[in-house]
């Protein structure tokens, strides 16, 4: 006799099992995901005694870099000062490899270190806007690790990380943690024994990639060893927990490569994320790519991002085990790139600059297979659901799919309209900043909700169940969304096609059991084939049950598997990565709306089963469900409405410069934040009231790209939203230098052709004492020394320098048409007395806290110093300031 499957389990003891699994599988997945191994103390393993990386060696280069020699800003003496430091460690490996090779006689192992020098200019392009970038006198540090054969050294893995820290950073994750991780595997290769690299390595330590990658273009196209580089590992960090994730991959071998590390971790998704250019960040890999045109990967420590570029890039902050995780990665890539089975020298006949193969991670397994393979397994299982569907006879799937698009459109919906109110009507924006997972606990019951007010139309009083075709319904949905989407070459349809498995393995256990039971009633059973009447569990009227609609209990355990773990990975990395950086995109960018658009999406994949679920004990549990989703969301928005956006391990960021110009010597505050957090204004006005000229307010100010007092960081300035506070007049400050010591612009070798309407001149900047220059015009430019393609058109155009410490003079020459163009035709920056430049730079020892222990009791350093200690005590340490001093101004040449 057959078992009424929909009521042998009531409500609660149905959601009470199925509640093991939806929290069980979650968290055994984000454990295995955030796994880290334990930290190697000693450089040599006690029981085998070869050499293996320590972490504790590693965290020691990246204290002494971040901390005893500080921050590392291209231009400063501690930037020169790591340069020298770095060297010295380099040549120490170089005269290891020596040693080494006395002790091994026969041994084929050569260790070459070069300081490479040099000035260079690229067109540098971010943002949707054009960007120049001269550098003058920047240094790299180069290893070169092969068998001492032309053979060996003619194919080349390069290794990349960066020296240099940016300025309101000191860089210990990023990225002394990644050079010192080079060392620690150059130093373990060298004294494994017999080991001897077919294959070179080359380990490039740049000294400029803050500047805007100028280090690693200066290798790429001045070294003499660049043309021997096939493929590229890039080493980086925007933060400081978790396992190093692999976020772009650029072609089938050097995936096949990444495959042999001991820890994987990396997927398709997050690849064709970055790729897509909706994190706005960039690092050298793109240097490597655009000047060598290598294939390779890019890597990076994402986790707690809130330290990414904040002072709080410190040692203590990076989590045990993360060293190790890159370490062990790091030395299995280049045992393998470096050995006679490498992919390596096929590289030099080219490669498919878009990889056709799908990647990802799951639990302990690292899964690879190309999209052609992809296209056969994914149309396959549309297929096979397809017949699935014939065989299981399930009717009115066609309803099933409206209430599967209306449970999809519901989720995005009712999230989006949540963000709305979080930032337009109750004013609490970034209300989920101080967590990654946050954003989860604010909007899945958002998205719940909108998936159960989506299922009302489909329910109701009579009406037969929708369970089993909606289940019926999303295994088609998905299986169709992962073949379409493989067509079109979309990896990450890897996505649905591993929820429809799921789906469909839950289909064919479900299908078997009601065949079984079908047959058992053929042999003279009649219950079955009456209709039941589901009472929601209360004894009320339900939905009209039929025999075969109902799903067995296990359909669900088993289709809730696989976008639990899955679809939980994916949520968890892209959250770990967006919520931190979205956070601080600039006070005008949607990041409510981005937030809850990427919950809603991924977190219905994670859900998708809820639809099917709502309709498994009819109208009445549906309503109870909606209900209790509603008030769950409520709760969670009163929560996070008293919750501050900010604390001191997750602070706001907030710019803050000194500007004194020199035409006028007039000195003003410019403040600008980069989120749209509540509480800015307020304390703004505050700081005015503090520091600035008594009853003049702060004002208001436009960004754009006529705004010179941001030019330092343009075009990443674009993102802010500054005020101007006047500073009140100091008859004691004198800051008037000799004529020989100010930063100028002049113009050398200057001549008008009228006849063909050109000037033709050099422009010579002098900055001494002075980093990080910047000069901004209108012309338009027919020739110059930056690139062989300025913009046919009158434009205006930022040039940004950096150069090594003590060098202090930079030129560039063009040819222009003449006479420049009048205000009234074009540009309003424009002059017709001559060409008009704006400039304006960073005095170098004029940052706070960058110069802290160097304060040389100006002025302007003790402002700073106060206002660093008058917004610790306002904020409650929840605003991280960087604090610059800066010169400028406006010369008409």
């Amino acid at each position: 006799m057959e078992v009424n499957r929909s009521t042998e389990w009531g409500p609660a003891r149905t959601l009470l099992v199925l509640a093991l699994v939806l929290l069980g599988a979650p968290l055994y997945t984000l454990y295995h995901q955030f796994l880290l191994p334990t930290p190697n103390v000693h450089p040599y393993d006690p029981t085998t005694s070869l050499p293996h990386p320590s972490e504790s060696t590693i965290l020691f280069y990246a204290k002494y870099l971040s901390e005893d020699i500080g921050y590392r800003t291209v231009g400063t003496r501690q930037h020169a000062q790591a340069d020298a430091w770095w060297y010295d460690k380099v040549q120490e490996i170089g005269q290891l490899c020596r040693r080494v090779v006395e002790k091994e006689p026969g041994r084929k192992l050569e260790c070459n270190v070069w300081r490479q020098q040099g000035s260079g200019s690229h067109r540098f392009d971010i943002m949707s806007t054009r960007l120049y970038k001269t550098y003058v006198d920047i240094s790299n540090i180069i290893l070169r690790i092969s068998d001492g054969t032309e053979h060996s050294k003619s194919d080349a893995v390069l290794i990349n990380a960066h020296l240099d820290s940016t300025l309101p950073s000191p860089g210990a994750a990023d990225d002394a943690l990644a050079v010192g991780v080079m060392l620690e595997c150059a130093r373990t290769l060298i004294e494994t024994p017999g080991w001897e690299p077919t294959h070179a390595i080359i380990f490039l330590f740049n000294n400029a990639e803050e500047s805007l990658q100028d280090g690693s273009h200066l290798y790429a196209t001045q070294h003499e060893t660049a043309p021997t580089v096939r493929a590229v590992l890039n080493l980086e960090a925007a933060g400081t927990t978790g396992p190093e994730l692999l976020f772009q991959a650029t072609s089938e071998q050097m995936i096949e490569a990444y495959s042999y590390v001991p820890r994987p971790y990396g997927t398709i998704f997050a690849n064709e994320i970055f790729s897509s250019g909706i994190l706005l960040s960039d690092t050298d890999f793109r240097q490597f790519e655009q000047y060598l045109n290598v294939t390779g990967l890019d890597m990076a420590v994402v986790g707690n991002s809130y330290m990414y570029h904040m002072r709080g890039d410190l040692v203590e902050n990076i989590e045990p085990g993360v060293a190790q995780h890159m370490a062990d990665n790091t030395l299995a890539l280049l045992r393998y790139l470096s050995s006679s089975d490498s992919t390596i020298p096929s590289l030099a006949k080219g490669f498919d600059a878009r990889p056709r193969t799908v990647f990802l991670i799951s639990l302990h397994w690292f899964f690879v297979y190309s999209f052609a393979t992809a296209k056969v397994m994914y149309v396959m299982l549309f297929i096979a659901s397809l017949a699935l569907w014939r065989i299981a006879r399930v009717q009115k799937v066609g309803a099933g799919f409206g209430a599967v698009l209306a449970a999809t459109a519901g989720a995005i919906l009712t999230a989006n309209l949540v963000a709305f109110l979080m930032k337009y009507v109750l004013k609490r924006p970034l209300s989920w900043f101080k967590a990654e997972y946050h954003p989860v606990v604010l909007y899945a019951p958002a998205v719940i909700s909108g998936m159960l007010i989506a299922q009302i139309p489909f329910s109701g009083p009579g009406k037969p169940s929708m369970e089993r075709p909606i289940f019926m319904a999303l295994l088609l949905f998905q299986s169709f969304l992962a073949a379409f989407g493989q067509v079109l070459n979309i990896g990450s349809s890897a996505a649905p096609f591993l929820g429809a498995v799921g789906f469909f393995a839950a289909m064919c256990v479900d299908t078997a059991l009601a065949l079984r039971t079908r047959s058992s009633s053929f042999n003279g059973d009649k219950f079955s084939a009456n209709h039941v009447h589901n009472s929601g569990g209360n004894g009320q009227p339900g939905q009209v049950r039929t025999s075969g609609q109902e799903l067995s209990l296990w359909s669900y355990v088993i289709a809730m598997l696989i976008p639990l773990t899955a679809g939980v990975q994916m949520l968890a990395t892209t959250l770990v990565v967006f919520v931190p950086l979205t956070g601080r995109i600039g006070r005008d960018a949607p990041a409510e709306f981005i937030i809850a658009s990427i919950v809603s999406i991924l977190g219905a994949f994670c859900v998708s089963f809820i639809p099917a679920l709502a309709h498994r004990f009819g109208p009445r549990f549906l309503r109870q469900m909606l209900w209790m989703s509603i008030l769950s969301l409520g709760l969670t928005m009163a929560f996070f409405c008293a919750q501050d956006s900010f604390d001191r391990m997750h602070q706001r960021r907030l710019f803050v410069v000194h500007k004194e110009n020199m035409m006028t010597r007039d000195q003003h505050l410019h403040i600008a934040a980069a989120d749209g957090a509540p509480g800015f204004d307020t304390l703004v006005h505050a700081m005015a009231e503090k520091f600035g000229v008594e009853g003049i307010p702060p004002t208001r100010v436009i960004m754009d790209a006529y705004n010179g007092d941001w030019d330092i960081l343009y075009p990443f300035s674009t993102f802010l939203s500054p005020y101007k506070i006047d500073l009140p007049f100091d008859p004691t400050y004198m800051s008037l230098v000799p004529v020989e010591q100010q930063f100028t612009v002049t113009a050398i070798n200057d001549s008008v052709d009228e006849i063909a309407g050109t000037r033709r001149l050099t422009l010579k900047i002098d900055h001494p004492g002075i980093i990080w220059t910047v000069i901004a015009f209108d012309a338009y430019v027919l020739q110059w020394t930056l690139d062989n393609d300025p913009p046919d058109k009158f434009a205006r155009h930022h040039i940004r320098e950096a150069s090594f410490y003590g060098t202090d003079t930079w030129h560039v020459s063009m040819l222009i048409k003449y006479p420049t163009l009048a205000p009234s035709e074009g540009m309003t920056n424009a002059s017709t007395q001559g060409l008009k430049v704006n400039f304006i730079g960073i005095q170098e020892n004029r940052m706070w806290p960058a110069k802290k222990s160097e304060a040389d009791g100006s002025p302007v350093m003790k402002l700073f110093q106060e206002l660093d200690v008058w917004l610790d005590e306002m904020t409650g340490g929840s605003v991280d300031a960087a604090l610059l001093g800066c010169v400028g101004g406006e010369t008409v040449i």
